[in-house]
């Protein structure tokens, strides 16, 4: 992995939130190709509940400034950035106040969805995209992690389907167990077709709940990863079906050599 370049985005990553699946795995896969040699970014979101103090977060004034459009809004764009101790990895945080400064992750105290969480997941995967712009950072493989992350694929592969540098990019998605059983927002499938995405692409939103935003998360992809032994039977058959390039679950103790494997399959 010499020198490959990876980028990673992810809804969670320790040591910036608690550990569970997709913030460990987010930690050690990156973790794994940096020390391999592999040249490698993380992007996750700035979510209130980060201390900015402890982690030394700092903004990025040369990268924020822009504003993103998300369902006809203008919604401006701030990047921070930190290194995680002793690792020498750089994580890239998406942030705008509208959507991220409250003091939770994905819900609130009573344990309901924010409202705007689609939103959400569209400003972060625009935000991850047009940072890496600005870095002229061409990596060759975008390794996506987390449901609110999911968006990312669709609009590479749709909004942003013109843009040389991501001509050779592959992209691969790691599905972990279900998350939340409620739906995102009904208008949700409107708001992504706003950013001319056809709405054969991602007919699956309709009904935007876990499963289905990871299947249209899936069909944009160039690889699978299923990340967690507790994907559903119906997620699990629907990777296996799609006729994409899948990795079948690795444990703690074989994930690294079968990881570096996979990323080999796509010409690295």
């Amino acid at each position: 992995m010499k020198d490959k370049r990876i980028l990673y985005v992810s809804s969670e990553v320790v040591p910036y939130l608690a550990e569970n699946e997709v913030s460990l795995m987010s930690y050690d896969v990156p973790k794994m190709i940096n020390d391999q040699g592999g040249q490698i970014r993380i992007f996750m979101p700035r979510y209130g509940n980060i201390n900015e103090r402890r982690h030394q977060l700092h903004e990025v004034i040369r990268l924020s400034g822009m504003n993103l459009v998300v369902n006809d809004l203008d919604m401006p764009l701030i990047i921070k950035v930190a290194s995680i101790p002793k690792e020498r990895i750089q994580v890239y945080f998406i942030d705008n106040d509208e959507y991220f400064k409250r003091k939770a992750t994905f819900a609130d105290e009573e344990g309901a969805l924010y409202p705007d969480n689609d939103e959400r997941a569209i400003f972060f995967a625009k935000g991850v995209v047009e940072t890496v712009k600005k870095l002229n950072w061409v990596p060759d493989i975008i390794h996506v992690h987390g449901w609110l992350a999911a968006m990312l694929p669709i609009y590479m592969k749709h909004y942003y389907k013109n843009e040389a540098l991501f001509n050779d990019t592959k992209i691969i998605t790691s599905v972990y167990g279900q998350s939340f059983d409620e739906n995102l927002d009904m208008e949700m499938i409107n708001k992504v077709k706003f950013d001319g995405v056809p709405h054969e692409s991602i007919s699956d939103l309709e009904t935007p709940n876990y499963e289905n935003i990871l299947k249209a998360s899936i069909l944009h992809s160039d690889g699978v990863v299923i990340a967690s032994p507790n994907v559903s039977p119906s997620l699990t058959k629907f990777i296996e079906s799609s006729g994409k390039p899948f990795l079948p679950f690795a444990t703690k103790d074989a994930f690294a050599e079968a990881y570096t494997n996979f990323y080999r399959t796509f010409g690295l």
